[in-house]
């Protein structure tokens, strides 16, 4: 724990730029459009239309049930969604947010582990937005709301604990290895994929089923999902799945950043 003081009071002492670093980030990223912050609330909501009645349509997947609960697709579509997207804006952002600061790390000392936090911070207040998309898509959909939903922030936190340790691991890689920033594209994109985000995990082959407890983000997806839509607690294997992801991701993601970080400025 005496270890980790320094760091505890440096993020304290630099908790301003933190902030700041997020407040510039969504003005660049919102900057001379019309709508401004109200595209994260589009974004999600005009992509889960798309692949509703791409999959609703030609897959015919309007409605899933389990066991009693029936849910409509578009529900299960976008809380999906909003956890993928969520996983793989942050962690691409925190991937080249140490590159992308290099004039500010070789002027002055920052601790270089708040730039990859502040990636992480502002896709999860972008997240936070795109939650509206998903309370109107409740409504339109008339998804019984369960007391659970009152959780549903949960999994998030957790999920932005396990994006910060994976973008810190990013982050130190790419300094030394540029080509992650495109092998990570290809992989993200193949999770998509791999996680039962477009469909019910049901439909899988028995031989696929055995590996979908190693993909941590098929247990965020599924808390989120039971405390949103199903009205259910989770599991001990999705606590295990959940936390236990977050917990090594950060520790490895701490400790390869702590390892690298003294040699960023020759190679950034």
């Amino acid at each position: 724990m005496a270890k980790l003081k320094p760091y505890f009071q440096d993020f304290w002492r630099y908790r301003p730029l933190l902030h700041n670093l997020i407040s510039r980030d969504i003005k660049v990223k919102y900057r001379r459009s019309a709508l401004g912050i109200i595209w994260s609330v589009l974004n999600p909501l005009l992509m889960m239309i798309v692949m509703y009645v791409v999959f609703s349509e030609i897959f015919n997947m309007a409605q899933l049930s389990r066991g009693e609960i029936s849910v409509n697709f578009a529900a299960y579509l976008l809380t999906g969604q909003l956890v993928y997207n969520f996983f793989s804006e942050a962690t691409q952002m925190a991937m080249s947010s140490v590159l992308g600061s290099a004039p500010l790390i070789k002027k002055v000392y920052i601790p270089k582990y708040l730039f990859p936090l502040e990636k992480v911070a502002f896709s999860f207040v972008n997240t936070m937005f795109s939650l509206i998309a998903l309370v109107l898509v409740l409504a339109v959909t008339r998804t019984p709301i369960h007391v659970t939903i009152g959780l549903f922030w949960v999994p998030l936190v957790i999920l932005f604990v396990f994006n910060f340790g994976v973008g810190l691991l990013l982050a130190a890689a790419t300094v030394f290895f540029r080509d992650i920033m495109h092998l990570y594209g290809v992989l993200v994109m193949a999770l998509m994929y791999l996680t039962p985000i477009m469909y019910d995990v049901s439909i899988l082959p028995g031989w696929a089923l055995k590996f979908i407890p190693f993909n941590p983000l098929y247990w965020f997806v599924s808390m989120f999902r039971g405390f949103v839509i199903y009205g259910e607690m989770p599991s001990l294997n999705c606590w295990i799945g959940t936390c236990g992801s977050a917990i090594v991701a950060l520790l490895v993601g701490l400790f390869a950043f702590k390892k690298t970080q003294d040699r960023f400025v020759l190679y950034i």
